[in-house]
């Protein structure tokens, strides 16, 4: 039997894996672990010159690469950005989609967000969840056996109910990993985000004034995810480590899928201490 633990995590577009799970992708690759990135959008709005089928063709690519910097499958699918619903068509392509990769662990966006997409990922992924045991639904592949573990990525929002950090990590040893994953999304990461995120004056900015304000940006992120999870890192690597920990990524567990034991976290996340999800 096949023991390689897999890891998929899907997002709404190209680099919103990166962004909130790169670190424990990088990680579960070393551990000898398997990791598939899907983005359900193709990217094609989020640019201020471009867009489109350019602009998709164009991030795809980055996606790709990005994919190849740590040895891990990354699908763009082709569906258009800012414009996605949660169809019944969908549910079940989202469906074949899990069980052709078979996961340990599901990581998608939480159901709050601003961005619709995000949202309607989040949907899609928990709409599917109990479907993939189910024979009868989209039959033409075959229904999982168990359960897989579901998981939410961090974000900052608070109302309807904030973010719980029921497993973070020391995403120290593999930050430089994460980062060369980000910039390879360049359209974003030296383009998009500075002109949307980084006001006026980021606007046409130079590509060294903007790799500069995108590593600020994304470390000033994972340092916020370490401050948010304190008690979650102090669980993991006891209380002395965790106040010494500058960027970490978050996960909180989703009641839809396997229970996150302490059993299945060690599994999952390894090299853990003691993390109780609730």
């Amino acid at each position: 039997m096949d023991e390689t633990k897999r890891l998929l995590v899907i997002g709404a577009h190209p680099d919103d894996p990166d962004f909130c799970a790169a670190g424990l992708a990088a990680l579960w690759v070393r551990r000898g672990g398997a990791v598939t990135f899907v983005s359900i959008t193709d990217g094609s709005a989020g640019h201020q010159r471009e867009s489109g089928s350019a602009l998709a063709a164009r991030r795809r690519k980055e996606a790709q690469a990005a994919g190849a910097l740590i040895g891990i499958a990354y699908e763009v699918w082709d569906l258009p950005d800012a414009r996605l619903e949660p169809t019944l068509a969908l549910r079940e392509r989202v469906i074949r989609a899990i069980r052709a990769v078979a996961p340990d662990l599901i990581l998608t966006h939480r159901p709050f967000d601003f961005h619709p997409d995000h949202r309607y990922t989040s949907t899609l992924v928990q709409d599917a969840a109990y479907l993939l045991t189910v024979p009868a639904i989209a039959s033409d592949v075959p229904h999982l056996s168990a359960m897989p573990a579901i998981g939410y990525v961090y974000d900052g929002f608070v109302k309807p109910a904030p973010f719980r950090a029921d497993v973070a990590i020391d995403i120290g040893p593999v930050l430089e990993e994460k980062l060369a994953m980000l910039f390879v999304h360049a359209s974003q990461f030296l383009e998009w985000l500075p002109f949307n995120m980084g006001g006026e004056a980021l606007r046409d900015a130079p590509p060294d004034v903007a790799r500069a304000w995108a590593r600020e940006f994304i470390l000033a992120r994972m340092a916020e995810v370490a401050d948010r999870s304190r008690a979650a890192l102090a669980r993991r690597y006891g209380d002395g480590r965790a106040q010494a920990i500058p960027h970490a990524e978050a996960f909180e567990a989703c009641e839809y899928g396997a229970p996150w034991t302490e059993e299945t976290i060690e599994a999952l996340f390894g090299e853990g201490g003691t993390d109780h999800a609730r």
